[in-house]
């Protein structure tokens, strides 16, 4: 099943498919209408504390993907994960909305590689989840020639 990511701002069409809203805060000036969500999935943004620290450095990426995840391998976050692979299940097409300015990475992108194909976070922080992690990614991985 393919998965987009796309900004909530951008206008909502036929190829979206499902539309899930992934942030925890409500997109300024974006009226319930013109967002045409199937389903606001606040639970699965980042913490407060994580979404403020990446807008003070956004350069951060794997550190931030790397604390997401964590925060993403919570027990609270279980139901929320299991929210969205429950709405992904049996669609040809799901879109993760995002309000952030930064569309090449941010929450959203870290969620589309969790449908695509890991299905549930790391549950190790430490050498060996990271390892197991690393592990998983080169298995889907092709080798280069």
């Amino acid at each position: 099943m393919p998965v987009t990511v796309k900004r909530v701002y951008d206008a909502p069409s036929r190829s979206d498919g499902k539309r899930l809203l992934v942030d925890r805060l409500w997109p300024r000036g974006l009226t319930k209408e013109r967002a045409a969500l199937d389903a606001w999935l606040r639970e699965l943004a980042p913490s407060d504390e994580l979404r403020k620290w990446y807008h003070a450095q956004p350069q951060s990426r794997a550190t931030f993907r790397k604390r997401y995840l964590k925060e993403l391998s919570k027990p609270e976050a279980a139901a929320a994960l299991n929210q969205l692979y429950q709405l992904a299940n049996g669609e040809r097409q799901i879109t993760l909305l995002f309000a952030s300015k930064d569309e090449t990475f941010n929450n959203a992108v870290v969620l589309k590689d969790l449908v695509d194909g890991l299905r549930k976070p790391p549950t190790g922080t430490g050498r060996r989840g990271s390892q197991a992690h690393r592990q998983s990614q080169a298995k889907r991985m092709p080798r280069p020639k």
